[in-house]
């Protein structure tokens, strides 16, 4: 009833730039946080960075000053700007929001299927 896609991912040299994007569809009432989180292969998934629905952003301390998070309300959307990207950037980037699909109902939160991000050195 409700899906986030994600996509922007790819292959970069390390110190370029991507900017990874996500849509939400479906039944949606309202959206709270939205947000990104990596995982590399055989980690756990880890927070890049959140925004909440009036703006106010959050990011993990090792993109802070590199990635810059962004949403446009009006088209359910989320944007992850990543800049300056380093090998250890590395990983599936998935996409996370907290939907209500109607007045009164309880925010669920949603996964993406993720975006995969090579850097390579």
């Amino acid at each position: 009833q409700v899906q986030l896609v994600e996509s922007g991912g790819g292959l970069v040299q390390a110190g370029g730039s991507l900017r990874l994007s996500c849509a939400a569809s479906g039944i949606i009432f309202s959206i709270n946080t939205m947000g990104w989180y990596c995982q590399a292969p055989g980690k756990q998934r880890e927070l890049v960075a959140t925004i909440t629905s009036g703006g106010l952003t959050n990011y993990a301390d090792s993109v802070k000053g590199r990635f810059t998070i962004s949403r446009d309300n009006g088209k359910n959307t989320v944007y992850l700007q990543m800049n300056s990207l380093k090998p250890e950037d590395r990983a599936v980037y998935y996409c996370n929001a907290d939907i209500r699909m109607g007045c009164g109902s309880r925010a669920r939160s949603t996964w993406g299927k993720g975006t995969k991000v090579t850097v390579s050195s």
